[in-house]
């Protein structure tokens, strides 16, 4: 090849790629061509940006040389582009982008597009444009580049964005990508190695995001990246594309047409992210200005950050889109703790309004909060993101909200959102009596940590729910809804979208959490204090809470925190790294706020005493803890009752913004929906237990700065409660694994019925033949005609339906059923299954698209067909890392994965394929699919990973020798047959069958296979006759070695051969026409 760069790999192919998504290429951008095709200031297309302004504004065509201005002005601002963004995506009375009709704006690209101001530039290596604006850029490494995606975001944060030159070209782009082509390798989510990632303008450090397509059933290709409607790559432009960069010599390379699919990692991304109907919802809907607020020398200090929608959010915001419109009114979101939910509650309100304003509604919001902690808090986020907020914090208050029809109180035209903390009145079981609903307002509601449970009949929610039938209603839970827990399940009946807990880890939006032992000699005094605090207890003598708020307890307590934080910090080499106490008790926590205050330098070990009721009791030695004085820290105390609102404000103002509070000192307050980054030591000094657990724990899992770990500091012993959380969201999960229940994947279902009820499944595809009695099942062509005159979308699901349903059943059957149910299907099965599924899908798809236009051009193919079931747990990793497993389904999950490797293996007589297959057979019979422990659940678990491992290598390996020869399973099969046999007889000093060389056998095969494909193609009835077909092949391979004289071949060889090819070409012809 001659030439193997960045360029060749990533650069071209990724150019030709966007012309089917339907890009054009603009074409070279030389400097010469400045203020006559660009302008200089702002790299705009100065005529596609002018025909493109007076086509959408052609009552204002006059207008483009003053709003051309006004851009350039707007863009020289030190406002991060919010300026130019609200310009952007504004409606009236200038209209740069028309958002509802995508196919009415002009998408380009071009490469190497330099970005100059003086003698400063940089050149991104493909600038897209949208109406000649230069809105996105994309930058790309050659794969396993040394520094590579971690030199490119260094390069960007420190260089790129702070050089106030360069802020035009920073402010008008809003998408930036970065990409070497490789799958991701992220350092745990916290530094971008290798992969695909994007990001938005920043001042100084913007975040590498991870963007992973929707692929609920782990699809090879995810179902929008291969069900994409590419247009055929313009070949005009490709050769222009090449020719512009000296590369015609590559055009026909393996390499480039390799790198020219479209599920690489760098067109996937563009896929998902640049083709134009999702571009174009990014830029609307994806970007938010956040203004963040810190105190300095009693100075308010105010910043602006740039944040651009994170993938999750994304998909989250177009399934409750989509799920609306197929009738939904309620449904909940489960995106893990800290992966951004408040954050998503404000880009619905501008997505749900753009829809309901479609349908000529305006939507009025109402976001629910159960303590007053998270309505300030909330409050706060939302104002930073520059909505209007009005607050209720009575009934009384919000009441008043309701009897105000208007969907916009305020003059500003900013969209609007109403926090509402129903804590004081949740429990009001009254009939809610609404004024008279305004016909064009559409209440939605948001309900924030719904995994606290809204009780049907039973509380103030659930009685304005019942007042208001037409509400929308949107649950946000970062942790499961179990049905024994809350019957919040029942109220909101499905799942509009979810986002787990590992996933969040690999993105980087999450930080593992570390379980720390406490110090080992401060370890066994504590040990020794709450053994003798047993004793006592039970002796009746005096109470448990009379040792634990004793200022001995609590003096000690508080030197060995003072000690332990000062050291993390110091090995850290971080002082802004905060931590927090959760006590067991009110009083408790607010002596230990005294004894922090009065915290003295160590000294002499000293004896802890307590005296109560006129006995005197000595506990333990305390060890002495010095040095931690010079810097002394200072502390907090968050009590409901312990300062005023103000006050309590303040000081979390001061722990989260400010950083002039070290510690936090809780005791129910601030447990969950407390969002600090810097917290990243906890010290648990209080027991808790199921969702309480899971949300206090996850206080620690913000990402902050460069760490890459939460910690934990257990003082009471949580691992227990921990360990029984896991166990009874097992047996939880074990129950909502019942196919009865939920709907979803049943691929294990089938598996269970092969092995134990086979007459089931005969059963199952007679049911299958009924339904499609009426159906022509033998020819596709008329099987798509029949189709093609169904307008019923859901008669056409249920047939999809039935066809994956029997589709599975053949592929398992086929690879795991005996000879006696291989025999029986034969005669049932259809054999043209996947075209007929692909038809049925095509024509599902139409009507997708008819649907959509005749509304309102919202959404181009169906989300989510059916509802996902969702599954949690929590599990302990070794001594150390605590992890929550992702979903719960993730066992489950991976029996279907093995299950789908087995059926996707290209050789079923591969020895170590049967010896995988039989293995996996028996642990079926012997174990089943439920585990009921923790310690089996991991060892299930890990066991099916090197089962799905060594499956995936295997077929790796049959791929690599399916391409010797062009994809044909048949002899790929044969030369393993060949080459099996070939090293028993190394081991017995036996000749081998044609040669011991893999090379060798590839060239007598492939001419053997030419001649019988010919054959073959000539004549397909001869593979009617078996024993004709057999001599056939007997004479093509007599032929076929006369061309190879060294070869000394045998009948034995000659007949080993025959009967293996002869099989594989006569059960290829039986698959695809069926003997009566």
């Amino acid at each position: 090849m001659g030439k193997f760069n960045e360029a060749t790999r990533v650069q071209m192919p990724a150019m030709v790629h966007l012309t089917r998504l339907g890009y054009s290429y603009f074409g070279k951008i030389s400097e010469d061509m400045a203020n006559k095709i660009y302008d200089p200031d702002t790299n705009i297309l100065i005529d596609v940006f002018k025909k493109q302004f007076e086509k959408l504004n052609p009552s204002s065509k006059g207008e483009f040389g003053n709003i051309f201005r006004s851009i350039c002005q707007e863009l020289a601002n030190d406002d991060l582009g919010k300026s130019f963004y609200r310009r952007l995506t504004a409606v009236s009375p200038i209209k740069l982008i028309d958002f509802d009709n995508p196919l009415n704006n002009k998408f380009h690209f071009t490469a190497e597009f330099t970005c100059k101001n003086g003698q400063d530039e940089f050149r991104p290596d493909i600038t897209l444009f949208v109406n000649g604006l230069p809105l996105c850029f994309v930058e790309v490494k050659k794969p396993n580049n040394h520094g590579g995606i971690v030199a490119e975001s260094k390069r960007m944060n420190l260089d790129r964005f702070p050089n106030k030159k360069y802020r035009r070209f920073i402010n008008i782009t809003q998408l930036m990508i970065f990409s070497n082509n490789m799958e991701y390798d992220t350092m745990g989510g916290i530094v971008p190695i290798q992969g695909a990632f994007y990001c938005t303008a920043a001042r100084e450090n913007a975040p590498f995001n991870c963007f992973r397509e929707e692929n609920p059933n782990n699809q090879q290709i995810a179902p929008f990246n291969k069900d994409y409607q590419y247009l055929e790559i313009n070949r005009e432009d490709e050769k222009k594309i090449l020719s512009d960069f000296n590369c015609q010599v590559i055009h026909h390379t393996p390499e480039y047409q390799t790198n020219l699919k479209i599920n690489t990692p760098t067109n996937r991304i563009l896929t998902s992210m640049c083709s134009p109907e999702r571009l174009l919802f990014l830029i609307k809907y994806g970007i938010a200005y956040v203004k963040m607020e810190k105190e300095v020398d009693g100075k308010i200090e105010s910043t602006d950050q740039k944040h651009i929608m994170r993938y999750q959010q994304m998909f989250a915001s177009l399934a409750i889109r989509q799920q609306l419109s197929e009738g939904a009114k309620s449904g909940v979101v489960w995106h893990t703790q800290g992966s951004g939910k408040t954050a998503l509650s404000f880009y619905l309100t501008y997505v749900l309004s753009d829809y309901y304003s479609k349908k000529d509604k305006v939507a009025k919001f109402y976001f629910i909060v159960d303590r007053i902690d998270l309505l300030e808090q909330a409050k706060q986020e939302f104002e930073a993101r520059g909505l209007v907020v009005s607050t209720a914090n009575t009934k009384a208050e919000l009441m008043a909200q309701f009897r105000n029809n208007q969907a916009q109180q305020g003059a500003s035209g900013h969209q609007e959102i109403t926090v509402v903390n129903i804590q004081r009145f949740a429990e009001d079981k009254k009939t809610v009596d609404l004024p008279a609903y305004a016909t064009n307002l559409q209440r939605i509601f948001i309900m924030d940590e719904a995994h606290r449970g809204y009780k049907p009949g039973g509380c103030f929610l659930a009685n304005l729910f019942d007042a208001d039938p037409n509400s929308i209603k949107i649950a946000l839970t970062g942790t499961p809804l179990l049905k024994a827990d809350c019957a919040s399940s029942v109220v909101f009946q499905r799942y509009f979208h979810t986002y787990y807990y590992d996933r969040s880890i690999a993105d980087g939006y999450t930080l593992k959490i570390i379980r720390e032992d406490i110090e080992t000699s401060y370890k066994e005094k504590l040990s020794e204090i709450y053994d003798k605090l047993e004793t006592l207890i039970k002796k009746k003598d005096l109470k448990r809470t009379q040792i634990i708020e004793h200022d001995s307890y609590v003096g000690e307590l508080a030197r060995y925190i003072a000690a332990d934080l000062t050291q993390f910090r110091k090995i850290q080499g971080d002082d802004t790294l905060g931590g927090m106490v959760i006590c067991e008790t009110s009083e408790q926590a607010r002596k230990l706020y005294e004894a922090f205050k009065n915290l003295k330098d160590g000294g002499e070990a000293k004896t802890i005493q307590i005296k109560m009721d006129g006995k005197e009791w000595m506990v333990a030695n305390a060890i002495p803890m010095t040095g931690y004085q010079k810097h002394p820290l200072n502390v907090g105390l968050i009590l409901h009752d312990s300062d005023d609102k103000e006050t309590r404000k303040q000081i979390i103002k001061d722990f989260k913004k400010n950083m002039t509070i070290d510690l936090l000192i809780v005791f129910n307050m601030l447990l969950t929906g407390f969002d600090a980054p810097r917290l990243k030591r906890l010290y648990f000094g209080r027991k808790l237990k199921d969702h309480n657990l899971l949300q206090a724990l996850t206080r620690v899992n913000r990402p902050y700065k460069d760490n890459r770990y939460g910690y934990v500091i257990d003082f009471a012993n949580i691992k227990q409660n921990f360990e029984e959380t896991n166990e009874a969201y097992l047996r939880e999960l074990n129950r909502f694994n019942n196919p009865d229940e939920v709907e979803g994947d049943h691929t294990t279902d089938t598996f269970s019925a092969v092995l134990e009820s086979p007459e089931e499944l005969i059963h199952q595809m007679q049911e299958v033949r009924q339904t499609l009695f009426d159906y022509t099942t033998n020819n596709v062509e008329e099987f798509s005609s029949e189709i093609s005159s169904i307008e019923d979308k859901q008669v056409l699901l249920d047939l999809k339906k039935t066809l994956t349903s029997a589709k599975d059943c053949a592929n398992i059957v086929r690879t795991f059923g005996d000879d006696k149910l291989k025999e029986a299907f034969s005669k049932l099965e259809i054999t043209k299954l996947p075209d007929m599924l692909k038809e049925v899908q095509h024509h599902i798809d139409i009507i997708n698209q008819k649907e959509a236009f005749s509304v309102s051009d919202e959404t181009k193919q169906l989300i989510n067909e059916a509802m996902q079931d969702i599954r949690f747990n929590f599990s302990k990793i070794g001594e150390e890392e605590m992890k929550m497993i992702a979903g719960g389904r993730e066992l489950q999950d991976k029996w279907s994965t093995a299950i789908r490797k087995f059926t996707e293996n290209t050789d079923l007589d591969d020895p170590e394929y049967i010896t995988l297959r039989d293995a996996f057979m028996q642990r079926f019979k012997e174990h089943g699919f439920v585990v009921d422990s923790i310690a089996k659940f991991n060892q299930e678990s890990k066991e099916l990973d090197e089962i799905i491992e060594r499956l995936i290598k295997l077929q790796e390996s049959n791929n690599r020798l399916l391409k010797k020869y062009n994809g044909d399973t048949k002899f790929a099969n044969v030369h393993k047959r060949i080459r099996e046999e070939n090293k028993q007889r190394l081991a017995n000093h036996k000749p081998f069958i044609f040669s011991y060389y893999d090379n060798d056998i590839v060239t007598i095969l492939t001419d053997i296979k030419t001649e019988i494909d010919q054959k073959v193609y000539d004549r397909n009835d001869i593979l009617k006759k078996d024993e004709y077909f057999e001599m056939t092949v007997m004479t093509e391979i007599a032929q076929s070695l006369e061309h190879y004289p060294t070869i000394e071949a045998n009948m034995d060889d000659f007949t080993f051969i025959q009967s293996r090819i002869a099989r594989q070409y006569i059960n290829q012809y039986n698959a695809t026409y069926p003997r009566n």
